[in-house]
C-alpha cells in the first residue's frame, strides 16, 4: 500500500506542475496548486511514513501538526496574494518555487499527522486546514470582480471564458477538493484513533 501510495504521489507531482504551467487560466493553475497541497502531498506521505525519509522522523521536533498547519496556511494564503500571483505569472523559476512550496508545506503537514502519537493533534490541524482552505475558496469565488488581473493579462483564460467566471470556477475548485482532502483526512484518523481507544 505505501510503495502503491508513492508511486501515486510520484506521478501526481508533475501533472500538477503541467496544469500550473499551461494556458489555463485561473482554474488550471488553482487544479495544479489543489494537486499538489491536497493530492500528492497525502499520497507521498503516506509512502514514505516510517521510512528513511519520512519527513516527521527526520525531523521529529519540527513537525508537529498545530506548527505544521500555520506553515501550510501561510504558505496558502500567501501565494495566493494578487501581486505574487501576477509575479509567477511573468517568471517560471517564480512559479516553480510556488509548487515547490506547496507541495513541501502539505507533505510535512501529512507527514506530521501521521505520526502514530500525534493522532489527536493531527485531526485538529487537518480540519482547522481544511476551514481556511474553504475559506480562501470562498473569498476567491464570490469575489464580485477579479482579483487577479495583473496575472491574468499575462496567462490567457480558457477558450471565450469571462475572467471572473475563470476566478469563480477556481474558487469552487480549491474549496472542493482542498476543503474536501483534509476534512476527509481528519475523519478517517479520528476513525483511526477511535478504533485504537476502543480495543485498548
Amino acid at each position: 500500500m505505501k510503495r502503491a501510495a508513492l508511486f501515486a504521489g510520484l506521478a501526481l507531482v508533475p501533472t500538477g506542475w503541467v496544469l500550473a504551467v499551461l494556458p489555463l487560466g485561473m482554474v488550471g493553475h488553482m487544479a495544479g496548486h489543489m494537486i499538489a497541497v491536497a493530492i500528492a502531498a497525502p499520497f507521498l506521505a503516506l509512502g514514505l511514513s516510517q521510512g528513511r525519509l519520512d519527513p516527521a522522523r527526520l525531523w521529529p521536533g519540527l513537525t508537529s501538526p498545530m506548527a505544521m498547519m500555520l506553515v501550510e496556511l501561510v504558505t496558502v494564503w500567501l501565494w495566493h496574494l494578487p501581486a505574487l500571483r501576477a509575479a509567477t505569472m511573468t517568471s517560471f523559476p517564480l512559479l516553480g518555487l510556488e509548487q515547490l512550496c506547496f507541495l513541501g508545506a502539505g507533505l510535512l503537514l501529512w507527514s506530521s499527522v501521521l505520526r502514530s502519537d500525534h493522532r489527536a493533534a493531527g485531526i485538529g490541524a487537518l480540519l482547522l486546514t481544511s476551514m481556511h482552505m474553504t475559506l480562501l475558496g470562498v473569498l476567491i469565488g464570490l469575489a464580485p470582480r477579479p482579483l487577479y488581473a495583473a496575472a491574468d493579462h499575462h496567462h490567457h483564460h480558457l477558450a471565450g471564458m469571462d475572467p471572473l467566471i475563470d476566478q469563480q470556477l477556481a474558487g469552487v475548485l480549491m474549496l472542493l477538493v482542498g476543503g474536501a482532502s483534509y476534512f476527509i483526512g481528519g475523519l478517517v484518523l479520528l476513525a483511526s484513533l477511535l478504533r485504537q481507544r476502543g480495543a485498548a
